[in-house]
């Protein structure tokens, strides 16, 4: 519920940008980039074997797995944080994000967390149809128990 309202503070002082030549960046909330920098340190050691267009399989309620699910939701946090930001403020934020190479980090992790077949194997009540249910086609629903 935070996040959103995070951006309003840099809009105040957005206007004392404006004046250098250089290229502008700005960091997200610096607690926020603290903890995705070391999420990317260890995560990376956790993938370091696997090569893109290879995928890693990450055992549920592992360690590894604790660690992955970090990563992943505090990304969303930085989205929800990025989705609030005025368009002014998401081009400090993107600069910020492409000058460490987060977001490079990000795909790169990605491509190799996602699984080759990505078929959805939720609670299915209806007869099987011909059109398989993959992540991508079905509502996940991640609720915290």
């Amino acid at each position: 519920r935070l996040m959103p309202e995070l951006p309003k503070f840099d809009d105040e002082d957005l206007k004392s940008y404006g004046d250098e030549e250089e290229e502008l960046a700005l960091s997200p909330p610096a607690a926020l980039m603290s903890v995705l920098a070391t999420q990317e340190l260890l995560l990376e050691n956790i993938l370091e074997c696997i090569p893109v267009g290879e995928f890693a399989v990450i055992q549920p309620l592992s360690d590894e797995f604790c660690l992955v699910l970090g990563y992943l939701l505090t990304w969303k946090l930085t989205l929800a944080f990025f989705k609030a930001a005025s368009s002014q403020l998401r081009v400090l934020y993107s600069q910020y994000l492409r000058r460490t190479k987060s977001l490079n980090k990000l795909l790169y992790h990605l491509f190799r967390l996602m699984p080759e077949n990505p078929v959805f194997s939720g609670p299915t009540s209806e007869v099987p149809s011909k059109d398989t249910k993959t992540f991508f086609t079905e509502e996940l629903h991640l609720d915290v128990k």
